[in-house]
């Protein structure tokens, strides 16, 4: 499960994180009007959360490889962020993503999900019994 997860989680990063540097502009402006949109934010909580419960039921585990532990943490961190979604008022989340100041630090964030979407590949394809990438 732990490698099943590690190359869809880790393609799904590294392909979204590609898109958004291709596009850097519009996903700027997306995340700007999203963070207005309380239905649109509802709906992304609602799904969020579906995917981060379906992770953690799946993948509970914080022992074990790197990769495992990352994997249960990502799906933590999808649940806890979709109930924000879903709970939250519209201005705390806005407040929150304007903290981030995600235009100022947009390529540091890219470079902090490329790594863990990279990392997750590798240990994903990795062949465990020779210790290379299959």
């Amino acid at each position: 499960m732990t490698q099943y997860l590690a190359k869809v989680l880790g393609l799904w990063i590294v392909l979204t994180e590609l898109g958004m540097v291709a596009n850097r502009q519009t996903s700027i402006a997306v995340l700007n009007a999203l963070f207005t949109n309380p239905t649109l934010m509802w709906v992304i909580g609602v799904f969020t959360m579906l995917v981060g419960l379906a992770i953690v039921v799946a993948h509970n585990r914080w022992l074990g490889s790197p990769a495992a532990v990352i994997i249960t943490l990502y799906g933590w961190i999808a649940t806890i962020k979709g109930l924000t979604f879903v709970w939250l008022p519209t201005r705390i989340q806005l407040d929150f993503f304007q903290a981030l100041q995600f235009p100022r630090f947009f390529y540091a964030y890219f470079i902090l999900g490329f790594a863990l979407g990279g990392y997750l590949i590798y240990a994903g394809f990795r062949d465990p019994s020779r210790g290379s990438v299959a």
